[in-house]
C-alpha cells in the first residue's frame, strides 16, 4: 500500500510543491511572508476557480475552451448593467445567468448536435469575445462601490486570506464532494471511461454532459466578476489567455486528458504549485515572458509524463503476466 500510495500523481504533486516552496524561500526571504501570502493567491485565483469545473468536463471526455472569452463576457456586462443604472447584485445574478445560458449553449451543440467540444468551444471562444466587444467596446467601467472592490484583493480582517480563497475553498470542497463521493461523480467517471457503456448502465450521458458546461459557464462568470473586482475595472479583454493556464492546472492535477480519471484533490495540488512557482520567479525578477515558457513547460510535461508512466506500468505488467504487447506495438527487447 506504501508503493501504491507513493506512485499516486498527487503524492508526486504534493512532494513537488514542497520542493518549490523549500526552493523559492531559499530564493527570496519574502516568500512565506504574511504579507506575501495575498500576492501569491489572488495572482491564480481565477484560473484556479475555473480549473475544478474544468477538471469534471475533462474527466466526462469532454473540454471548454471558452472560459476566458466567457470571462471577458461577464464583465463586459456587469460594466455595462452597472453604468446603466442596474444595481449591482442584479447585475451579478444577471451575469451568472449569462455564463449559465453560453455553457447551455456549448452542451447542447456537444450533446444533441453531436459536434466535438473542441471545435464548439474553440467556436464560442471567439463569439464571446465578440459579443463582450459589442457590449463594451474598448472602454472600461469603474467607480465600483467599495466593497465589491475589497471583495476582489481584500482579505479576511485579522487574516492574510484573500477573500477569493474562500470562493475557491468553498467550491473545491463541494466538487470534490460530489465527485468522489456521489453517484453524479461515479457517472461522470463512467462517462469518460465509455459514454456508450454509461448509457447502457443508464447513465443519461447527455444530460450529464451538458450539466457540466453549464457548470462551467456560471463558474467562469463567477470568475467574470471577482476579476472584475480585482482590478476594479469592467474590460471586454478581461481573462484574456486564462484559458491555457486553467487547462495546464487540470493536466498538472492529473485529469486524464482522454477523460475517465482525475481527482480534485490533484488540481488544487497543482494549482498550489503554480501559485507558489509563479510568485518565486516573480520575486527573484524573471521576466513575464519566461514565466509563460514555464506555463508552457508545465502542459506538456503534465500530459507527457502520466502517458509515459502508464507505458511503462503496461509494460512491466505484461512482463509480470506474460502476456503479449498490445497489436501494432513492438515487444521489448
Amino acid at each position: 500500500m506504501i508503493r501504491q500510495q507513493l506512485a499516486r500523481w498527487e503524492t508526486l504533486l504534493a512532494v513537488t510543491l514542497a520542493a518549490v516552496i523549500i526552493l523559492g524561500a531559499l530564493a527570496s526571504p519574502f516568500l512565506l511572508t504574511p504579507g506575501n501570502f495575498s500576492n501569491l493567491t489572488v495572482a491564480v485565483i481565477e484560473v484556479s476557480i475555473m480549473a475544478l469545473p474544468m477538471s469534471l468536463v475533462i474527466i466526462a471526455g469532454e473540454i471548454d475552451l471558452s472560459v476566458e472569452s466567457m470571462v471577458g463576457l461577464s464583465s463586459s456586462i456587469l460594466g455595462f448593467l452597472y453604468a446603466a443604472g442596474v444595481p449591482l447584485w442584479i447585475a451579478i445574478l444577471v451575469v451568472l445567468a449569462v455564463g449559465a445560458l453560453g455553457g447551455l449553449l456549448n452542451g447542447l451543440l456537444v450533446t444533441r448536435a453531436g459536434l466535438p467540444s473542441l471545435v464548439v468551444t474553440l467556436g464560442t471562444l471567439a463569439l464571446y469575445r465578440g459579443l463582450a466587444l459589442v457590449v463594451l467596446g474598448p472602454q472600461a467601467i469603474s467607480q465600483f462601490p467599495s466593497a465589491f472592490t475589497t471583495f476582489g484583493f481584500g482579505q479576511i480582517p485579522g487574516t492574510p486570506i484573500p477573500w477569493p480563497l474562500v470562493v475557491f475553498v468553498i467550491l473545491g470542497i463541494g466538487l470534490g464532494l460530489m465527485l468522489h463521493r456521489t453517484w453524479v461523480g461515479r457517472e461522470i467517471y463512467a462517462i469518460g471511461k465509455s459514454p456508450r457503456a454509461a448509457a447502457f448502465s443508464g447513465v443519461r450521458v447527455a444530460r450529464v454532459k451538458a450539466s457540466l458546461f453549464v457548470l462551467s459557464g456560471v463558474v467562469a462568470s463567477l470568475s467574470g466578476v471577482i476579476l472584475t473586482a480585482r482590478f476594479a475595472s469592467a474590460r471586454a479583454d478581461a481573462g484574456t489567455g486564462m484559458t491555457l493556464t486553467v487547462v495546464t492546472i487540470v493536466l498538472l492535477g492529473g485529469v486524464n486528458i482522454f477523460g475517465g480519471s482525475g481527482s480534485i484533490v490533484g488540481v488544487v495540488l497543482a494549482a498550489a504549485t503554480l501559485a507558489v512557482l509563479e510568485n518565486a520567479l516573480r520575486l527573484t525578477g524573471i521576466p513575464a515572458d519566461y514565466q509563460s515558457i514555464v506555463v508552457g513547460l508545465l502542459l506538456i510535461v503534465s500530459v507527457g509524463l502520466p502517458n509515459a508512466a502508464h507505458q511503462v506500468n503496461q509494460a512491466v505488467d505484461r512482463a509480470h503476466t506474460g502476456r503479449p504487447p498490445p497489436t501494432g506495438s513492438i515487444a521489448p527487447g
